[in-house]
């Protein structure tokens, strides 16, 4: 197999993430690596540039784009536009209208791009999607999502607050993989039935908490809950059949703070006892390991190998997120206020 030279343009916490999985790689090897603030590397060998243009003449097949959310369209035009495979870090883009062109981009060139919504790689994800296709849980029928943070002391200062570098708040940053999965799970498309944003807590300019229901075109109703005030790092999706449940409690992360990763199953037994008092037999799996983006590069090398083609995190899929988001973001009140971009 051919092994894919990279540059990363953004070295911030997800670069050095994204670096960590080329390096655990034998399908990769990482040349060049441009970042606007100051920073030290050990390995020398690695090319230290100071532009984006500089990085993009380096001899290199692959781009990751790690940079701020304001720019990442940009970036991933241009490295397309020079004949390199393009992995973008979530949020894809500010707006869809940004999307449409890197779309238009992607089919001038010819060449591989995938959009790291990370969480689909997950094991406890993949699991939950291998039993819901057994269809043995029967139609789904509803969904509802948490996704929260502790925020930190200097939180007000980090950059995703900050809309001319992250085009929206919690909402963007973070509950974007719930949307996703809601995506992933159902294989559909929603809409908007209510949202409101509010700026809860923190002096920032984003929302820090945003509360959405959503219908899909098949019916599934998906209540998500994204927060910046959780005090507690939390994710749950709960996911609701007719013949049964499957929670995902818990994600693994780099830090640990929202594990265990948990995936819990209930079926539906109104002639047990247990469940008519309101505790139905379950099973618990734990995962310890996280893979994820190991697997999620795979994916990538090998669609730009030629072995298979990008199924988790396409164009498309980034599109269609910002639809979504965009409608959210123009049609909600924030303190009382439209949150426009």
């Amino acid at each position: 197999m051919k092994k894919i030279k990279f540059g990363i343009a953004g070295y911030g916490k997800m670069g050095k993430i994204r670096e960590e999985s080329l390096l655990n790689s034998p399908d990769a090897k990482l040349i060049s690596i441009y970042e606007v603030s100051e920073y030290s590397h050990n390995d020398k060998s690695v090319i230290q540039c100071d532009s984006f243009d500089e990085l993009l003449m380096t001899d290199i097949n692959a781009v990751i784009v790690s940079a701020y959310v304001s720019v990442a369209a940009e970036y991933v035009i241009r490295a397309l536009d020079a004949g390199k495979h393009v992995l973008c870090e979530k949020p894809p883009s500010v707006t869809a209208k940004e999307m449409q062109k890197v779309i238009e981009a992607e089919k001038r060139a010819g060449k591989v791009l995938k959009y790291g919504f990370n969480h689909r790689f997950h094991y406890s994800v993949t699991e939950a999607k291998k039993i819901i296709e057994k269809g043995n849980l029967g139609k789904m029928l509803w969904m509802r999502g948490v996704y929260g943070k502790v925020g930190s002391i200097d939180f007000h200062d980090n950059w995703r607050n900050y809309k001319n570098y992250s085009g929206g708040g919690i909402l963007l940053d973070q509950g974007i993989h719930m949307l996703d999965l809601f995506r992933y799970f159902t294989e559909d498309e929603f809409e908007c039935l209510n949202a409101h944003l509010t700026t809860s807590f923190w002096d920032i300019e984003c929302e820090d908490n945003a509360f959405l229901t959503l219908k899909s075109k098949n019916n599934v109703v998906a209540t998500l809950h994204s927060s910046a005030t959780q005090w507690k790092h939390k994710f749950l999706l709960e996911m609701t059949f007719e013949n049964g449940y499957i929670n995902l409690d818990g994600i693994l992360s780099s830090t640990r703070s929202y594990a265990p990763e948990t995936m819990i199953i209930g079926r539906r037994e109104f002639e047990d006892v247990t469940f008519a008092m309101g505790k139905p037999k379950e099973s618990i799996t734990y995962y310890e390991y996280d893979r994820s983006w190991g697997l999620e590069l795979k994916e990538f090398i090998d669609a730009i190998n030629g072995i298979s083609i990008i199924s988790n995190g396409t164009s498309n899929d980034a599109l269609e997120i910002m639809r979504l988001t965009d409608y959210i973001y123009n049609n909600t009140d924030l303190n009382n206020t439209k949150f426009l971009r």
